[in-house]
């Protein structure tokens, strides 16, 4: 390849949950590892994609960087045997491999919930921070702009995206199996961030309507609870409330856990209750599982709810891997046109300055309706004198030949010499 781009990723295929979340990035300790790619690493293009099931890190750089990101992890982290870790990554230094690797996870080919609707959201944020820092460039601007056409053929073209098989409708799929051991079974969200909204986005579409929502912005809770028909409650109560809930959904993003073993030993359990931490880092203590009557599911559980809608998604793949696999080719061709750009630009601006030279030799000779007539006249051949070794060039770059072209064209026309006016 005529371009350098790379990948490193840690996903659930590769490492256990304590590890992801570990080394799961939130917003500003994503923005904080941009800054330090562009100041220590020097490069110009980074993307930075972090998830409950995935942390990822593309690059455009010639140098294999992989191990030089991971111990900036650990430091943002501040894992200090972070060498440790390294077993978990995996690293892509092949350029058409990483490209295929990223339309794959934003399409949702490689979520854990496949066809997961929240991960293209997810890499518009991503792109987004990278942006606003100045870390995307013609290359990643093209790549993310692609990815994102693809996405939407892919939910017109195709049945990848029926139902809604996300970590939340699989949450809510769950309770509503157990529920039926509940003569009114009552509910508690707790986070409203992305995933807790759609918990409860998909649980007014149930029949589970005793519902409390609890949010450390109490106004996001009041909101959200008025537009589906629930109730708000107290974050500062949430003791007092998991004490009556019959199954407990966690979305909270912290560093130590909400609902602890301690906790939990000052509430009286009467009858099963059910947890569900959908956080990374988990937002659940995971030995409250030992307490007697408590069931307890993290995003790796939940997610091996597979249901009906899944299936359709699993049986639509093979489309979506052609609209994938199409969108790839049509990119890589344009990359490969990116080699022969400079060369016609370069023709033009030579073309152009001839043109100008020759219209200063006879211009005063000339009134101001004659002037106009020939300027289009000029610009027209200029035009069609360009438009045949652009057709040959494109041609080229198909042909795997851009180089030897545009090398040919570059002496036969002396482009690297700054022309003077004769």
């Amino acid at each position: 390849m005529d371009f350098s781009f790379k990948a490193i990723s840690l996903s659930y295929k590769t490492a256990p949950i304590h590890i992801r979340e570990s080394i799961s990035l939130d917003e500003q300790a994503t923005r904080r590892l941009l800054a330090k790619s562009r100041e220590v690493v020097g490069i110009s293009e980074v993307l930075i994609i972090s998830t409950c099931n995935r942390t990822e890190i593309y690059y455009s750089s010639e140098e294999d960087l992989a191990h030089l990101f991971i111990k900036l992890i650990g430091v943002e982290k501040g894992i200090f045997d972070i060498d440790t870790y390294t077993p978990y990554f995996q690293i892509i230094n092949n350029p058409e491999e990483a490209i295929a690797h990223l339309f794959r996870v934003s399409i949702g080919l490689e979520s854990q919930v496949v066809g997961d609707f929240q991960i293209i959201n997810q890499v518009k944020n991503a792109y987004k921070w990278a942006t606003e820092i100045g870390l995307a460039g013609t290359f990643l601007h093209r790549l993310l702009h692609t990815i994102f056409f693809t996405h939407k053929r892919v939910v017109q073209e195709t049945a990848f995206r029926d139902g809604t098989a996300s970590v939340s409708y699989a949450t809510v799929e769950m309770i509503e199996g157990f529920s039926p051991q509940f003569a009114n079974p009552k509910l508690l969200i707790i986070g409203l961030g992305e995933i807790g909204t759609d918990v409860v986005k998909n649980l007014s579409n149930t029949a589970l309507k005793n519902v409390k929502i609890a949010n450390r912005t109490a106004e996001k809770a009041a909101t959200l609870a008025n537009t589906y028909g629930f109730e708000a409650v107290s974050f500062e109560k949430i003791e007092q409330h998991i004490q009556e809930a019959d199954f407990v959904v966690c979305a909270v993003h912290r560093v130590e856990p909400l609902i602890s073993k301690e906790m939990m030993n000052n509430i009286r359990i009467v009858g099963f209750k059910y947890f569900f931490d959908l956080s990374i880092p988990r937002s659940i203590d995971p030995t409250i599982e030992h307490l007697n009557n408590v069931l307890l599911y993290n995003v790796d559980a939940i997610n091996n709810s597979i249901n009906e809608a899944l299936e359709r998604r699993k049986n639509a793949i093979p489309k979506v891997e052609i609209i994938i696999n199409q969108a790839i080719i049509d990119f890589l061709d344009w990359t490969k046109e990116m080699i022969v750009s400079p060369v016609i630009q370069k023709l033009k601006n030579m073309l152009e300055e001839i043109r100008k030279e020759e219209m200063e030799r006879y211009i005063k000779q000339l009134d101001a309706n004659e002037i106009e007539k020939i300027d289009k006249i000029t610009k027209s051949m200029m035009q069609k004198i360009l438009k045949m070794p652009v057709i040959q060039l494109k041609a080229a770059c198909r042909r795997g030949e851009a180089e030897t072209l545009a090398d040919v064209l570059t002496d036969l026309f002396d482009l690297e010499k700054k022309r003077v006016n004769i």
